[in-house]
């Protein structure tokens, strides 16, 4: 109502100028991986939630999220103006982040640094007194623990009251609060793809080839003690809408994204999840995009495990189907409370994708408690008996702070030892920044069970089997030999193990080279070898060697080593059996394995179907050898490698998860007329 003296007064508080936003700045570094990087999608989320739910967004001013690993002063420089910045941490980004944290508050001491992700301890009170660059931590979920702190920000006593926070305070004092109720509705999170949280950081970035990072649901039923992600969900998992995910799947499409990255811990635990893969592959179908859908399956659901898996890899999103067993051993399985996850449906999942040529690849840990040489050995065996000659892949113990498994008292039970050792990825380049902190972990090289000495011999026992089997050198005569013979494959490997270095130097020198790398690790070296020579980057044993015996012409000593040494080792064990045969499996696969500078394509006869034979049994079929003079062409000029890195990146690395190493050959029956061409 107006006056003849003007307009009424403001009310006190609206005459009051508004204050300036709170500079907001957001930390989630990720490795890039093959040129391509991550977008933020843990940090995208908290600025997301508060954008939405805010009951005044325009009091927070957000700025360009730093998601990958830069120079230490560049990233201080990008955030020095914010008035709150915070960190998602992990394991690859622990140390960085803290350390920019430092120089942050070095710079600015009136800064606030938050930290939350799954790297900040449970029990954060010595991590925080001996991180004073860090004012507040979150534990859990944090996206309404995150809004809660920005509508606070004047009120700095309100927060020592938040769920889920933990700090020490000005007086020195530690306040841990009972963490936050979990977010059961999960659609009540918006979306960062639907909101266009990515939108600003993409147009600035027109250059990066971005890896989605995708939820469908979030929480984990299984409560395994090296892992950090059950303990964390208190065993619930709670879902987001069907709808909406549609949608981001319609984004990623549209985006063009080509790698996503599922963070579910069980995908295929939800009835829904087979329409989600069918929906996936329905879009990819019709757009191109995404060409790859990564997934960790869920446990015990055997049917739905499968039926989501098939979808998948009938589509392509794919290259391979991931059993992460970590153990067939059930003095280990309970000791890290896993013993209620079936073994029993990892097995049948593997005959059954095999049976329908969906190739599967293994996970065992190397290290874990109560596993010791001889059980660990004797799961590899069965494995590969039951059908597993694609990939098996071993990895290594590493202790995560807030699984149950990086409690001291754990830790002493079991006798583990550990090191601390640079995480570096597989095939991973190395970063060289002037400026950087590298990243480490705490790696298990014994246990009471596997001591010091059992742990090197059980992971050469690793990489020789990786080597001879997987990356299929000589696949075709150990599954012959076993086949023909019954003589185990474990045995066979052990005997290459245990080549004497007189008879056998090329061998024997493998092994020391195996044992040399395994006593690094044991002293904090790296998991992988570094070869500036070949890739500049990281390779796992088994493939370096690979590579060496390429690269030093060493192929043809190799084979002759070989078959020697298998054809005394399956006649101690049975003797009287016509090593002919194993002669024509070495020679056959000799032929198959790719390599670069092939000039000429190669025939080579042989007396028995053994393709046949390899391939059935590779299948899971019923096979039995039978004698069949066969011409064999293996076609090495269609697709030749005349650049060694290319051969390295394509054939070596490449071929890793797939197995794609070795040609495809041709075979008809020898008639008359063929004879004299072989």
């Amino acid at each position: 109502m107006s006056t003849a003296q003007g307009p009424d007064p403001l009310p006190a508080d609206a005459s009051q100028e508004r204050r300036a936003p709170v500079r907001v700045g957001l930390v989630q570094i990720n490795n890039s991986f093959s040129g391509q990087n991550y977008l933020p999608y843990s940090v995208a989320l908290l600025q997301t939630y508060v954008q939405k739910m805010s009951a005044d967004p325009g009091l927070y001013d957000f700025l360009p999220p730093l998601y990958k690993r830069v120079r230490i002063a560049d990233a201080v420089e990008s955030l020095k103006d914010a008035d709150l910045v915070g960190f998602s941490t992990y394991v690859w980004n622990g140390r960085i982040s803290l350390e920019i944290a430092r120089r942050l508050k070095a710079l600015r001491p009136g800064i606030v640094i938050v930290f939350g992700g799954p790297h900040v301890p449970d029990q954060p009170e010595a991590f925080l007194r001996a991180n004073p660059q860090i004012d507040l931590a979150v534990h859990n979920e944090g996206e309404r623990t995150f809004l809660k702190l920005l509508e606070g920000f004047s009120d700095r006593d309100a927060w020592q009251s938040l769920p889920g926070v933990s700090m020490v305070k000005a007086d020195g004092s530690f306040v841990r609060n009972p963490n936050i109720d979990r977010v059961r509705d999960l659609d009540e999170i918006p979306s960062p793809f639907l909101e266009g949280a990515f939108d600003s950081i993409m147009a600035a970035n027109p250059s990066e080839s971005w890896i989605g990072l995708w939820e469908t649901n979030r929480g984990c039923p299984f409560r395994c003690t090296f892992c950090d992600w059950g303990s964390a969900t208190a065993a619930k998992v709670t879902k987001f809408g069907e709808e909406r995910l549609y949608r981001e799947v319609d984004w990623f499409a549209d985006k063009k994204i080509e790698y996503i990255f599922c963070c579910d811990a069980n995908f295929g635990i939800q009835k829904r999840d087979v329409d989600i893969a069918n929906y996936v592959a329905g879009i990819k179908k019709e757009t191109g995009y995404p060409v790859a859908l990564s997934v960790q399956n869920t446990k015990n659901a055997t049917e739905r495990a499968y039926e989501t898996q098939k979808i998948l890899s009938d589509a392509g999103l794919n290259k391979g189907v991931a059993l992460s067993m970590q153990s067939v051993d059930m003095t280990t399985l309970e000791a890290i409370k896993r013993d209620n996850i079936s073994l029993g449906t990892y097995m049948e999942l593997q005959r059954r994708f095999t049976r329908d040529k969906v190739e599967t690849y293994s996970d065992l840990i190397l290290g874990l408690p109560g596993e010791t040489y001889e059980s660990f050995v004797k799961g590899v065996d069965q494995l590969i008996e039951n059908g597993q000659h694609n990939r098996i892949q071993f990895n290594n113990l590493s202790i995560l702070p807030n699984a149950e498994m990086g409690d001291a008292a754990y830790q002493a039970k079991y006798g583990m030892v550990t090191v601390e050792s640079k995480i570096i990825n597989i095939h991973g380049e190395r970063i060289e920044l002037d400026d950087d902190v590298p990243e480490v972990q705490d790696l298990v090289v014994a246990t009471a069970a596997m001591p010091l000495a059992d742990w090197r011999r059980t992971r050469i026992f690793c990489w020789m089997t990786a080597l001879l089997h997987f990356d299929k050198l000589f696949q075709i005569p150990l599954i012959l030999a076993h086949g023909i013979s019954g003589i185990s494959y474990r045995d066979m490997i052990e005997a290459f193990m245990a080549a004497d270095a007189k008879r056998f130097p090329m061998i024997a020198e493998i092994n020391a080279y195996f044992h040399k790398e395994a006593e690094s690790i044991q002293q904090g070296g790296s998991e992988y070898v570094f070869s500036k020579e070949y890739l500049g980057i990281y390779w796992p044993a088994d493939e370096f060697i690979f590579v060496e015996l390429t690269a030093k012409g060493k192929f043809d000593a190799f084979y002759a080593e070989a078959g020697k040494l298998l054809a005394e080792t399956v006649s101690a064990k049975a003797a009287g059996l016509p090593m002919d045969i194993i002669d024509e499996a070495i020679r056959l696969n000799h032929s198959l394995v790719h390599q670069p500078f092939a000039k000429d394509n190669l025939k080579i006869r042989l007396s028995y179907d053994l393709l046949d034979y390899w391939h059935k049994v590779r299948g899971g079929e019923q096979a039995s050898l039978t004698e069949k003079p066969l011409a064999i062409e293996i076609d090495r000029t269609a697709k030749p490698y005349d650049d060694f890195q290319k051969w390295c990146r394509e054939i070596v690395w490449w071929g890793n998860k797939k197995g794609a190493y070795l040609y495809s050959p041709r075979s008809a029956a020898i008639t008359p007329e063929l004879a004299g061409h072989y």
